[in-house]
C-alpha cells in the first residue's frame, strides 16, 4: 500500500487543495435552528484495538478491486455545508496548532479523495474554547472537542443528527458532533510512536460525518474507516482504495 506523506507546519493557517477559513469564534447561539421531529441520531465508538470480526465469507473480485466501504444510510449525507466549532484543547493545552492542522487536513482529505479539489462536504472551522461533546445533544450547531470518556479503551465518539430512513431523496445530515478522549496521550505519532496520533483519528471521525460507516472486515484493515485503531498508528491520515470509492459515490 502507497500512503503518501502529509507533513503541516504547525505555525501557519495550511491551504491545500481547498481553503477553509479558521475565525475564533464567541459562544454559539444554541438557537440556531430547531430539532425536527423526524430526526434521528446515530452515534459511533471508536475503539482502541480489539479481536477482528472475520471476513467476508466471499467477498468477491468486485470488493476487493474497489476496496471495503459502508455508508451510515443510504443517501444519507450533507444537503448543504455547514461551520464546525472547534475547541483546540487537549491534554495540557499546549498542542493548539497541532489540533487545528490534524482537522484541517482531515477535512482535505475526504474533500480531495478523487485527487481534485470538487468535493463539498465541509464548512469551515471556527475555533471556540467552549463547546464541548455534551452527550452529543442537538443543539444547532456541529462541534468538535476533547473531553473526558469513561468506558475503558474508547478513543473517540460521533454522533451524527438527521434523517436515515423513508425516501432516500430525502435522508441527509444535519448535524454533527465529535468527541476525542483526552484520556490517552494524543500527539503526532509520526514524531513520537507512543501517543494517539491526532490527524490519524480525526481524519476517520470525519469519514463518519461525511456520512461513511465504520468497517470491521479484515478486507477492509488498510481502509480510513476501518473501527479498530491504537496509538502509533498513522495510516488513517490518507485515505484507502474503499473509503476514496465510498465519498466519492456519496457525493457526485
Amino acid at each position: 500500500m502507497n500512503r503518501k506523506p502529509f507533513f503541516l507546519a504547525a505555525s501557519i493557517v495550511i491551504t491545500i487543495s481547498i481553503a477553509f477559513s479558521i475565525t475564533y469564534a464567541t459562544a454559539p447561539d444554541q438557537n440556531a435552528k430547531s430539532p425536527d421531529p423526524t430526526l434521528s441520531k446515530i452515534t459511533f465508538i471508536h475503539f482502541k484495538k480489539a479481536p477482528e470480526k472475520p471476513p467476508f465469507a466471499n467477498p468477491g473480485k468486485g470488493k476487493q478491486s474497489s476496496g471495503v466501504y459502508g455508508y451510515i444510510a443510504k443517501g444519507a449525507k450533507w444537503k448543504v455545508t455547514e461551520d464546525i466549532l472547534l475547541n483546540p484543547t487537549c491534554n495540557d493545552g499546549s498542542m493548539d496548532d497541532l489540533v487545528i492542522n490534524a482537522v484541517l487536513a482531515g477535512l482535505n482529505e475526504w474533500e480531495t479523495a478523487d485527487g481534485t479539489a470538487n468535493l463539498t462536504i465541509f464548512g469551515n472551522v471556527d475555533i471556540n474554547d467552549t463547546v464541548s461533546y455534551d452527550d452529543g445533544a442537538f443543539r444547532g450547531y456541529n462541534t468538535i472537542s476533547f473531553g473526558h470518556y469513561s468506558t475503558p479503551n474508547v478513543i473517540a465518539i460521533t454522533t451524527i443528527w438527521g434523517i436515515f430512513s423513508g425516501p432516500i431523496a430525502n435522508r441527509q445530515i444535519t448535524e454533527v458532533h465529535i468527541l476525542m478522549n483526552d484520556d490517552f496521550v494524543w500527539g503526532d505519532a509520526a514524531a513520537n510512536p507512543a501517543v494517539m496520533d491526532i490527524q490519524n483519528i480525526v481524519t476517520h471521525e470525519l469519514g463518519h460525518w461525511a456520512g461513511m460507516d465504520d468497517i470491521y472486515e479484515t478486507l477492509g484493515k488498510e481502509e480510513t474507516m476501518y473501527g479498530y485503531s491504537t496509538e502509533g498508528e498513522t495510516k488513517k491520515r490518507d485515505l484507502y482504495k474503499g473509503d476514496i470509492a465510498g465519498i466519492t459515490g456519496l457525493y457526485k
